[in-house]
């Protein structure tokens, strides 16, 4: 059997601060191949140049990636302020309706940082622009300065629902993860099962309730050192399965106990 074809979102980046590049992080590529096994497929996140039905057909799975654009509050019934950061208008356009579409048909999808966000929104859930102001939370930013290693170092604990879907993936109902966000969860879209949370009550870790495919997505960044990551590795596996059953005509996914 051929490997899955994973989809990889990617984002609009200005290489030298005047090519027009759509790029994706060699991690998010690695993950996907040595990890979950399958093929990865940068996908140009833009309505002009793929639809989201292409997508569909052309890919098995779909990783949506982090990336420094954020979601546009007008998505969320909310006005843009400074706080909300830079976007990617192109982006929302896509992932935004197929998130909808996966969750339909059962095609997995894996969210990642700004793509956790990204199924929030999609069902109908809201963001905060800047964690860091509220009170009592954290600052879940990745730190300005040092090397990858330091900036992706575990930082906080992800504390899961006990024997929900995280918690028997993981095989612990508590793990360590990195953070690199300014945004978060505020309001939970419908069908949203908040699974993980961080010591400050940020939400980490959601599915999809009722849907037939694989819609785990996380908070933090998983992709770093996928292979080796005791938390990375059982997700992307387990993304890698789905992606394969979807490719071989199954669809639905399930948990294996």
């Amino acid at each position: 059997m051929r490997r899955p074809v994973i989809g990889i979102i990617g984002n609009s980046h200005l290489i030298n601060d005047e090519y027009p590049a759509h790029a994706g992080g060699a991690m998010n590529s690695e993950a996907v191949a040595q990890v979950s096994g399958g093929i990865p497929l940068l996908v140009p996140a833009d309505p002009a140049l793929v639809s989201v039905e292409e997508l569909l057909e052309v890919c098995d799975g779909f990783l949506l990636t982090g990336g420094r654009p954020n979601v546009h509050p007008e998505e969320y019934g909310e006005d843009e302020t400074p706080a909300h950061g830079a976007f990617d208008r192109a982006r929302d356009a896509i992932t935004l309706p197929l998130v909808r579409a996966c969750v339909e048909r059962g095609q997995p999808f894996l969210g990642v940082c700004r793509g956790f966000q990204e199924v929030n929104v999609a069902m109908g859930g809201t963001l905060y622009p800047e964690i860091r102001d509220l009170p009592g939370r954290m600052n879940h930013r990745m730190p300005p300065d040092g090397t990858l290693e330091e900036k992706f170092a575990l930082r906080h604990i992800v504390r899961f629902t006990q024997g929900g879907v995280f918690h028997r993936l993981m095989g612990a109902p508590e793990v360590m993860t990195n953070t690199l966000h300014g945004q978060g969860v505020k309001r939970a879209g419908a069908r949203i099962v908040i699974d993980g949370h961080a010591p400050d009550g940020t939400p980490e870790a959601m599915y999809v309730d009722g849907a037939p495919g694989f819609t785990l997505s996380v908070q933090w960044h998983p992709e770093w050192r996928a292979g080796d990551d005791p938390v990375s590795r059982p997700l992307f596996e387990a993304f890698g399965q789905a992606a394969r059953a979807w490719a071989s005509g199954a669809r639905e996914w399930r948990l294996s106990a």
